[in-house]
């Protein structure tokens, strides 16, 4: 597919030649401004489509579609997204009820069957709507029935495309296509991407904006559209909320915060800080920072104070980042629960001073946190603005509060529900938060529950992480909060793009030039350098703009081919038999890494049958979706003395072979040349093998295969 064609550039706005596209964009229901962003796209061209949160964009892709269907021999469209909940939301909302009864569409992702023979299903497709780790495993998947090749597909939609960078699922298939690109390998699909903002990449001066702008266009090898001629329509049609900023006065007394501040010193003194280490302001994400390589440090010199002092001081710092956003007494539950099972848990002299600590401070803590003189003005600040959009009677209105973590949905909703003032209002809050496992994660079907609660009036009020800013189909609102935030500008833009509904309002809660009204005003500032570099970008010369583009593709096929040897090199470095597993708690050595091997590209397993005397059986796991090969079996724990620590769980795989499945982030690695921690298992200095189930049923099972 072509990248642009510098005739085609010439011609004007409606003077398509395509026949009937006119009168089918009528019956299709397009505004001006669709027409106008989809008409390079209809000649084949490659383009990011830039509208903005509400704009219609996917709407466009489906008529995209549509017109790709009608008039491409052999025409198979994907479309890719970057959340699970996305695909059953494009396929039931957008693209069955306009494509659905002329062409086969199939919806797949990580919790459907269709996945275990992707290959077979995009074949048998006319258009397939999937997850893009699904496509990406198909791409180097070399079984029959699960691979894809990229010429197998024709039009390749990529929904919030401005997520193809770096190493993300979207940037590694475009990877791919800008590879045979290059080789002059054909056919290739033709792309269109769609964003409500590409951002600027962390970029504060127009010429690093527009070089991040290319970059995008480079790695989905497209050029950058926008409407020009309807600009009055689009802002008619996607109105900008008005947006306040509400803000309070910061604390004149914190005497919770201050005794906090103190517990710290008291262990920052006990642990006899090593003199090269400075620790920045507490309560702040620089100290949080800090704390976690002082916690690495102490685990690679085999000093246990001061990584369990590092991990303590970071729960105290949490705390201090709850009291700065809600409520004193969130702020102590945190701790509270942290504390729980320390005592039961205590190895040494360490343990016992910090869980003393604790201890003998509880009661004074709990007091002060129950304390309403000096409670968060925030809080305040949030139950006035809630109660300017609910308190007149407006059975109506809609809002959605958007906060950082998880956690803090949770503390907002009992905060809520708890409030009287609120409840007379008619405030009906649910928490909406991203899919996962876990005690704080949502399941898809809670997920969806919860939305169409809302669409119906049950709701009015989501308090939300950041899973709602993108792509969710929302209602309209009358009202969006952003409460204790620091995100970029593209998830300011998307958040502010929820209120929808006319005359609504956008507040920021924030202290008086604190961070939350510092990095908003910022955002507002990367809003406008973004279109000012997109501009820029468009009005660039097609030869300039297509030289430009294959540059920064040669540049990237060459680093990444640079940094996949490294990583090769980097895992090479040591034979996994020189490597010890250490319990990142207790630092008893348990395991060698010739003992790990790696179960169908996703699990990191220990096969030697005397790793069971390390760890305890704990509770059952439960995962919402079943998969193909596995199901997960109980939790597993150190079970040397206290310790307990939590390594990962038990997986059943093809209903014979239970293997412990663990986390390397709980473990320490010894090596020939010290010790060291990683987070995830790519960063390993070892090879680890791929697991043989047939070799395992033979060393389990020898008397089967005499």
């Amino acid at each position: 597919m072509v990248l642009v064609d510098e005739e085609k550039l010439k011609i004007p706005h409606g003077s398509l030649q395509l026949p009937g596209v006119k009168c089918r964009m009528a019956d299709f229901g397009l505004y001006s401004y669709q027409e106008e962003v989809v008409e390079r796209a209809l000649r084949g061209e490659n383009t990011i489509i830039w509208l903005p949160t509400g704009g219609g964009k996917t709407r466009a892709a489906v008529y995209v579609a549509k017109r790709h269907l009608e008039t491409t021999q052999k025409a198979k469209v994907v479309v890719l997204v970057n959340k699970v909940h996305l695909v059953d939301q494009h396929y039931t909302k957008e693209f069955k009820p306009h494509l659905g009864y002329d062409y086969k569409l199939v919806p797949v992702s990580g919790e459907s069957e269709e996945k275990d023979f992707f290959g077979k299903v995009v074949q048998d497709s006319d258009l397939v709507i999937c997850t893009a780790q699904i496509l990406y495993n198909a791409l180097i998947n070399t079984e029959e029935t699960k691979h894809v090749e990229l010429s197998d597909i024709t039009l390749l939609i990529i929904d919030e495309c401005h997520h193809t960078h770096k190493e993300s699922v979207y940037n590694k298939i475009m990877r791919c296509y800008v590879e045979k690109k290059l080789r002059r390998e054909h056919p290739l699909p033709q792309i269109l991407g769609l964003t409500a903002s590409p951002g600027t990449g962390g970029a504060k001066i127009l010429e690093k904006a527009v070089e991040h702008v290319l970059q995008i266009c480079a790695n989905l090898d497209s050029a950058i559209v926008s409407t020009k001629n309807y600009a009055p329509e689009l802002k008619k049609k996607v109105p900008r909320p008005i947006k306040t900023f509400d803000i309070v006065e910061k604390r004149h007394e914190d005497p919770f915060g201050d005794h906090l501040k103190w517990m710290m010193q008291l262990i920052h003194e006990y642990m006899n800080l090593p003199p090269d280490v400075k620790l920045r302001e507490c309560g702040t994400q620089e100290y949080e920072a800090d704390v976690v390589i002082l916690e690495q440090r102490g685990v690679i010199v085999n000093n246990r104070l001061l990584a369990q002092c590092a991990l303590h001081l970071r729960q105290y710092n949490d705390a201090l980042l709850i009291n700065d956003t809600l409520r004193m007494m969130d702020a102590y539950r945190s701790l509270e629960e942290f504390y729980i099972t320390k005592s039961d848990t205590a190895i040494d002299g360490t343990d016992f001073f910090l869980v003393g600590l604790f201890q003998e401070n509880q009661v004074e803590l709990r007091k002060l946190a129950m304390d309403s003189h000096y409670e968060n003005p925030k809080m305040g600040k949030l139950e006035s603005v809630l109660l300017n959009q609910f308190g007149h009677g407006s059975k109506e209105s809609r809002g959605i509060l958007f906060s950082k973590t998880r956690k803090s949905t949770h503390c907002l909703k009992d905060w809520v529900v708890n409030n009287r003032t609120l409840q007379q209002a008619g405030i009906k809050a649910a928490i909406l938060t991203g899919a996962g496992n876990g005690i704080t994660y949502m399941t898809q079907n809670e997920q969806a529950d919860t939305i169409r609660n809302f669409r119906q009036g049950k709701l009015n009020l989501l308090i939300s992480t950041s899973v709602a800013e993108e792509g969710l189909d929302i209602p309209e609102c009358n009202l969006v909060v952003r409460y204790g935030l620091l995100t970029n500008e593209i998830a300011q833009q998307q958040a502010s793009g929820r209120a929808r509904a006319r005359d609504s309002q956008y507040s920021v809660v924030a202290v008086k030039g604190g961070r939350e009204e510092r990095r908003e005003l910022t955002n507002e500032y990367l809003e406008e350098l973004t279109g000012k570099a997109i501009a820029q970008v468009q009005d660039m010369s097609l030869r300039e703009f297509c030289r430009k583009i294959t540059e920064l593709q040669t540049e990237a096929v060459v680093t990444s081919k640079v940094a996949e040897t490294r990583k090769i090199e980097k895992r090479s470095r040591y034979a996994a038999s020189s490597i010890q597993l250490l319990c990142r708690n207790c630092f008893k050595p348990v395991a060698s890494g010739s003992d790990i091997k790696l179960v169908d590209n996703a699990h990191y397993v220990n096969v030697n049958p005397d790793f069971k005397r390390h760890y305890r059986v704990g509770g059952p796991v439960i995962l919402e979706r079943s998969f193909e090969d596995w199901e997960p079996g109980c939790t597993i724990n150190c079970n040397n003395g206290n310790c307990n620590l939590q390594w990962g769980f038990e997986i059943k795989y093809k209903k014979i072979a239970l293997l412990p499945n663990l986390a390397i982030k709980n473990f320490a690695l010894e090596t020939p040349d010290g010790r060291t921690t990683v987070k995830k298992w790519k960063d390993v200095l070892f090879t680890v093998e791929d697991f043989s189930f047939e070799q395992y049923c033979q060393d389990t099972f020898p008397d089967l295969f005499d």
